[in-house]
């Protein structure tokens, strides 16, 4: 119980101290921490966001072609060697090279096929070689078989007409077979011509296949189309193409080469905003690497669809803001902050945006040190302030919050709400 007591005494002694140092404090400086100052000058309404510099124009870095257009599919490609990103590098300077197992594999297995259909080939002519030269060795000993045949009968012509007709029967018989030696000779060398082209097709079918197949081994070293700096291409998931990375035969982009002499930073704006950026407003851009740099860019494109990015419900759209001129320090995937800005005034009073107030009549009002309720008129407003149309003069202090003896206040201003909604009603 004592113990509790003791507790509360100190909980109550430490508040009463820091309420103390607290009072102190603040009429030390005067209550200035309760104040803000009307400021007369010029006021910008912008929308900023964060964005990326990428190049407007670039070459792509691509893998070759492996599967549209020829004898043989396979499957993704993937990255074994790639240099580092930022890399500079000339025209035909090497820039990464793919595994290519598979395709050794491939290349191996259809050499083998290659060599087998050439023997084939090779073979089936030497066996059509002996076939026809057998086949006309028969072909000219029937022709000599049939001129005996003839003469046979030609002696006869004074024999019995049985040994006649015997001649006769036996040449006609001969001339029947030299006929049939000759067709089934055209026959052999007809089929053995399909069987010669049909092996020879295939044979060069498959020297097709491995003409191609050697030609993408050679391209497996990719190289750099012209000279600029190595930048990673990124995936439809946002990551960086790199060694270990697979590659499809629909992107086959590995890296891009930039054109660094004209930059673009994108952002994206949310739906709420993006009504007010039009191409051709001023863009203040700082990049995040030299804080102290300010850029200035034009609004290059708006997006005319939204889209959502990862982990957000929000849609945004994409704007491209071009970076004026060219600084070498300036490198893609850069992170900026870009200013858009909106519209400008000058000469125009404003304070901070919750120093205005407003009752159940929504007529706004401040609270300014001089004890006043003071109604005004108000303007546009940025993120942080608010434009004073009417009721306050420049350098006049105003309260920050609301004050607690604001029912002491006396009202002025009376006649600024006509005119409060005029400026409502012109806004609309």
């Amino acid at each position: 119980m004592k113990r509790t007591i003791i507790f509360a005494l100190v909980v109550v002694s430490v508040t009463l101290i820091s309420l103390f140092a607290f009072n102190k404090i603040v009429s030390k400086n005067g209550g200035k921490d309760l104040f803000a100052e009307a400021i007369k000058g010029d006021f910008e309404i912008a929308v900023s966001a964060s964005g990326e510099i990428m190049a407007e124009n670039s070459v792509d870095i691509k893998a070759p072609e492996v599967s549209r257009g020829r004898d043989f599919h396979a499957s993704d490609l993937k990255i074994q060697d790639m240099i580092p990103e930022g890399t500079e590098v000339k025209e035909g300077d090497y820039i990464a090279a793919l595994d290519r197992t598979q395709f050794d594999n491939m290349l191996k297995d259809e050499r083998e096929r290659l060599s087998t259909y050439r023997s084939n080939v090779e073979l089936k002519k030497l066996d059509t070689a002996v076939i026809l030269t057998t086949l006309r060795n028969g072909i000219r000993n029937q022709k000599h078989v049939v001129e005996e045949a003839e003469i046979t009968l030609l002696n006869s012509k004074f024999e019995p007409p049985t040994t006649i007709r015997q001649a006769e029967i036996d040449l006609d018989r001969q001339r029947r077979l030299l006929e049939q030696k000759e067709r089934g000779y055209q026959l052999k060398v007809a089929q053995a011509k399909i069987d010669i082209a049909t092996q020879t097709m295939w044979y060069n079918r498959i020297d097709r296949r491995v003409a191609s197949l050697e030609e993408v081994l050679a391209s497996f070293t990719i190289k750099a189309p012209s000279y600029g700096m190595v930048v990673y291409k990124r995936d439809h998931h946002g990551n960086k193409i790199k060694t270990g990375s697979s590659i499809n035969a629909f992107e086959r982009t590995v890296a891009t080469l930039p054109d660094l002499s004209s930059l673009l930073s994108k952002i994206f704006v949310s739906e709420i905003e993006i009504s007010k950026i039009k191409p051709g407003l001023d863009v203040e851009i700082r990049v995040d690497a030299f804080p102290d740099k300010v850029y200035k860019g034009k609004v290059f494109t708006v997006a005319n669809i939204g889209e959502k990015l990862e982990n957000t419900d929000t849609k945004v759209f994409e704007v491209m803001v071009k970076i004026d001129g060219s600084d070498p320090i300036l490198r893609p995937s850069m992170t900026t902050s870009n200013k858009v800005i909106i519209k400008t005034f000058s000469d125009v009073i404003y304070i901070p945006a919750e120093c205005v107030h407003a009752g159940t009549d929504r007529v706004p009002f401040v609270y300014t040190k001089n004890k006043t309720k003071q109604i005004v008129v108000t303007g546009e407003s940025n993120e942080k302030n608010i434009i004073i149309e009417k009721g306050l003069n420049p350098k006049q202090l105003v309260y920050i919050i609301q004050p607690e003896n604001a029912d002491e206040f006396k009202i002025e201003g009376e006649d600024l709400k006509t005119s409060f909604a005029e400026s409502a009603t012109a806004r609309k």
